[in-house]
């Protein structure tokens, strides 16, 4: 069996010392009997820092992670049969810094690190997007005053109602709370989730029925369990997922939850591993680490049958390809390409395999 899926890429640098050589998006596939990643096809985008596919594997949205300055974009593509990208159109996105969108079936949601803004855009059909329908800017600090002296809008997180919308926002220690209503995007601040000073929540899964929530924060390292009580989030637990041993500065940087809604993933760049836990009811159990044995791991992502975990290496221009035992939660290293050059996001095309 075959799997088809998009990576993108920093093809150039935000600042000195962050960004990268890549080339845009990578399409590619994964063959999992030859264990080969075969490239399809290159489109060149600046800094697709993260990618979204459309429910029905239509469509594929992506930003370019630039500075307001430069007007970064929101763009839209078509999936052809071969797999390759029709552009189709696009619209300016007025923040700074875009990070991550998701996207539901009538809409597409942008979050700006550098403005601490959050953009919803219309889809009127066939991949089109209209121009911002809403902004929303979030405001305060923290207490790190390195990295939160602002607001800084980390995730798009959608809700599995398919209504509730929200948005870690690293500056502030907050979860922003949204939500869809009469077809459009709305405030919903009775919502909102208070995590403790100084976490900076950077990205959160949820479980399949909506009930329960796990943040990645990046600042300290930690997962925040979230629960939901009476249509309220409350914040019930706090785990590390650096070892007791760690001395230097946390970077956590991604949080994926199995399919099977056992185990939590989570990628922490400073020690350029993947921490395992199996899920217990309302608790965590740490299950071991799995070193990538590269340079500042990234974003990571779960084949949706649970059969394989793909690691981006931005660093160390790898993508790192690991079975999964669905029984243990365990990792096992199959292949390391490193023909892809700064690889920061991926999704894989679920319209089928081939």
């Amino acid at each position: 069996m075959k799997y088809v899926f998009y990576l993108g890429s920093y093809t150039e640098m935000i600042t000195p010392a962050f960004g990268g050589t890549g080339e845009g998006i990578y399409v590619l596939s994964f063959d999992e009997v030859k264990l080969k990643i075969e490239l399809l096809h290159i489109v060149g985008i600046a800094n697709p820092a993260y990618i979204v596919i459309s429910s029905d594997n239509k469509f594929l949205y992506t930003i370019t992670e630039i500075v307001k300055t430069k007007k970064p974009k929101l763009k839209s593509f078509a999936i052809k049969d071969d797999y390759s990208l029709d552009f189709i159109c696009e619209q300016e996105i007025f923040g700074g810094l875009p990070c991550h969108l998701s996207c539901t079936d009538n809409f597409v949601f942008v979050a700006c690190y550098e403005t601490g803004d959050i953009h919803s855009y219309k889809i009127e059909g066939g991949g089109i997007i209209s121009e911002a329908a809403h902004t929303f800017r979030h405001n305060g600090s923290s207490i790190n005053k390195t990295r939160q002296e602002g607001p800084h809008a980390h995730q798009i997180a959608i809700h599995p109602n398919g209504v509730s919308i929200y948005v870690p926002d690293l500056g502030i220690d907050t979860i922003k709370a949204y939500k869809i209503a009469d077809k459009q995007i709305v405030k919903d601040y009775l919502s909102d989730i208070v995590l403790p000073k100084g976490n900076g929540p950077r990205h959160m899964v949820f479980n399949k029925k909506g009930t329960s929530g796990y943040v990645m924060n990046e600042l300290n390292g930690d997962v925040c369990i979230i629960k939901n009580n009476k249509n309220r989030w409350e914040h019930i637990a706090s785990y590390p997922s650096l070892p007791s041993s760690f001395k230097g500065i946390p970077s956590g940087s991604a949080i994926r939850l199995h399919p099977n809604g056992n185990y939590l993933y989570v990628a922490n760049r400073t020690i350029d591993a993947i921490t395992i836990f199996k899920i217990e009811e309302d608790y965590l159990t740490l299950l071991g680490y799995q070193k990538v044995k590269g340079k500042t791991l990234r974003e990571f992502n779960i084949s949706k049958d649970g059969k394989w975990l793909f690691a981006c290496l931005q660093d160390s221009n790898e993508l790192v390809v690991y079975s999964i035992d669905s029984s243990s939660g365990v990792l096992k290293e199959k292949l390391r390409n490193t023909e892809v050059k700064s690889p920061v996001c991926i999704v894989f095309l679920n319209r089928n395999y081939l």
